[in-house]
């Protein structure tokens, strides 16, 4: 399921109704949680979180006209998906994720590589994902990135 939008609101607008304060509200503190340099806007038919083109002009090593992702929030089928490439990248961030949503959440965490996969969105711990959130900077982000492809 992808929803087509070219403007977060128009996103928001778009997401099923029985998801959509959940949704909003992971948004929500999302935005209020970003450290300083990321940037928000559309990308991969998903609300993006992004290290822009003037912080880091490369971008994307596989596109690089696209700026440097580094959360996605996004609806699909079945689940709100929140992709977050640090948690990919940076196995002790993942490890304290983990465990912290154990104690956060009485259901079972279902996750890939970096998508969280969040099924009972009436059950997601919202400050947790803040948390997440403030717990690396674009400049870590960038640093953790590069040393990643260079690989």
């Amino acid at each position: 399921m992808q929803l087509e939008a070219n403007r977060i609101d128009d996103y928001l607008a778009k997401v099923p109704k029985d998801r959509q304060p959940y949704f909003s509200k992971l948004h929500e503190v999302v935005v209020n949680n970003l450290p300083k340099g990321f940037e928000v806007g559309m990308g991969s038919s998903m609300i993006t979180y992004f290290v822009p083109h003037s912080i880091y002009p490369n971008g994307y090593h596989c596109k690089p006209s696209d700026p440097l992702p580094f959360v996605s929030l996004g609806v699909q089928k079945n689940f709100i998906g929140f992709y977050h490439m640090g948690i990919y990248a940076d196995p002790a961030l993942k490890d304290w994720f983990v465990e912290e949503y154990g104690k956060q959440c009485k259901y079972k965490l279902d996750m890939g590589k970096s998508c969280i996969r969040l099924k009972k969105p009436e059950f997601i711990p919202i400050q947790l994902f803040g948390e997440l959130i403030k717990k690396m900077s674009c400049e870590e982000w960038i640093e953790i990135y590069e040393s990643q492809i260079k690989r």
